[in-house]
């Protein structure tokens, strides 16, 4: 079927979804992988050529640079913030970006691998019939998660330079690794960022904003067996997966994310990994509440002591790490600048939907460490897998919000 010529923001979305720049859990430098340096390079040539000041890429692979204010009044600093990694979650290597002119029912992705997005299974798709879509081709993710992000904040910069005419503040722009495992703003520098607030272009689909995240944490189960021939184990081998089986089994079945939705927190056991002489749980533990946060991290301790108390010695050994705390508790005294968002959401036809996000942005951790920063749609859906799309439309009302909402705060009076 014949696709129109595709929109600015589409033919850069598709330029950066090619490069692969998949985060690494395991690797121990910033970034976690040298690649995620391929698009670094790329978008800092891009700023330079649109002419943006302050262009750098610091030893971290942070990217930031200054779009100078327009207006002669004092008007805060703004800031967009896009995170240049996709998941680990499924390869992004290869990708091959489809276009689609979606006229309803099925979208054979990989017909040799059976793989079809189907309304059948993903009822958002009937949103968009009669829309242009970019896809996977069913081998790898997307990575509109979060390059998408990256395409429409270069967009809008690109029409804002093209329309002076239109009054802006001072913009800052920062583009970051790591996201995805967790690290993106570990070496991230607000005060040399210099914004008053920020806006993570980093949400789903058309006309998410949400200022509310889960707070978060990694726990590490270590469980301890002994090993002894299986022909002689009788009262002497603990099976160290069986002790870990039974440590799982004390956790709450419902409480898993495949069973949880909207504000209910979860326990998910992401990998198992073990033999008879030891084994290794690893979780990661969400809830929007911090009470109730507190205790699912106090109920994996007592179900490790009530398994130590039934074996009578100490097999499982529990390690928690916090990674982030819910945006909400550093938005609600600037609410303005969400309401500022929604604003222009408006202003561009698109209703705003007001969500949690479940899960986590760099504006999470920017939040508490000084800098603002709820989060807006991109216009994704499916996120970390092959069945990944985006609706090009939904692209250009992310462009246009961006424009509006910069030309909001250049005239806003509180």
């Amino acid at each position: 079927m014949m696709i129109p010529d595709l929109p600015d923001v589409a033919q850069r979305f598709i330029r950066y979804a090619r490069i692969d720049t998949q985060s690494d859990p395991r690797s121990s430098t910033s970034p976690s992988t040298a690649k995620q340096l391929d698009l670094a390079r790329l978008l800092v040539q891009e700023l330079e050529a649109l002419g943006l000041q302050d262009v750098t890429l610091d030893d971290y692979g942070y990217v930031m640079a200054t779009l100078p204010a327009n207006v002669t009044l004092a008007v805060p600093t703004v800031g967009w913030i896009a995170h240049m990694d996709t998941s680990p979650d499924l390869t992004g290597t290869n990708v091959n970006p489809q276009v689609h002119l979606y006229q309803g029912g099925d979208l054979v992705l990989d017909a040799e691998n059976g793989v079809v997005l189907s309304p059948r299974e993903f009822p958002d798709l009937t949103q968009y019939i009669g829309q242009t879509l970019i896809t996977t081709d069913g081998r790898t993710l997307l990575g509109a998660d979060d390059k998408a992000g990256i395409a429409e904040i270069m967009t809008a910069l690109a029409y804002l330079i093209a329309h002076p005419e239109i009054p802006h503040g001072r913009i800052r722009v920062a583009f970051t690794p790591d996201e995805e495992i967790g690290r993106g703003a570990d070496h991230f520098d607000v005060a040399r960022f210099g914004a008053d607030f920020a806006y993570t272009v980093d949400g789903g689909e058309l006309g998410e904003l949400s200022f509310e995240t889960f707070n978060a944490a990694r726990a590490e189960i270590t469980v301890h067996g002994r090993s002894v021939h299986p022909g002689s184990a009788k009262n002497k081998m603990i099976n160290a997966n069986e002790v870990a089986m039974q440590f799982h089994a004390l956790l709450p079945a419902v409480e898993r994310p495949e069973f949880t939705a909207g504000y209910e927190g979860f326990f998910h056991l992401t990998s198992f990994l073990g033999s008879v002489e030891e084994a290794h749980l690893h979780y990661i533990i969400r809830d929007h509440d911090r009470a109730r946060f507190e205790a699912r991290k106090a109920w994996l301790q007592r179900a490790a002591e009530f398994i130590n108390a039934r074996y009578g010695q100490p097999l499982v050994q529990v390690q928690v790490q916090d990674q982030y705390y819910n945006l909400r508790e550093k938005i609600e005294p600037v609410m303005h600048i969400v309401d500022l968002a929604k604003a222009a959401m408006l202003a561009c036809g698109v209703t705003p939907k007001i969500v949690p996000v479940r899960g986590g942005t760099d504006g999470a951790r920017l939040s508490y460490m000084g800098l603002p920063t709820p989060n807006l749609f991109t216009g994704g859906h499916n996120f970390h897998g092959r069945y990944e799309y985006i609706p090009i439309p939904a692209m250009e009302k992310a462009v246009a919000v961006l424009v509006e909402l910069v030309r909001r705060v250049a005239e806003y009076q509180p």
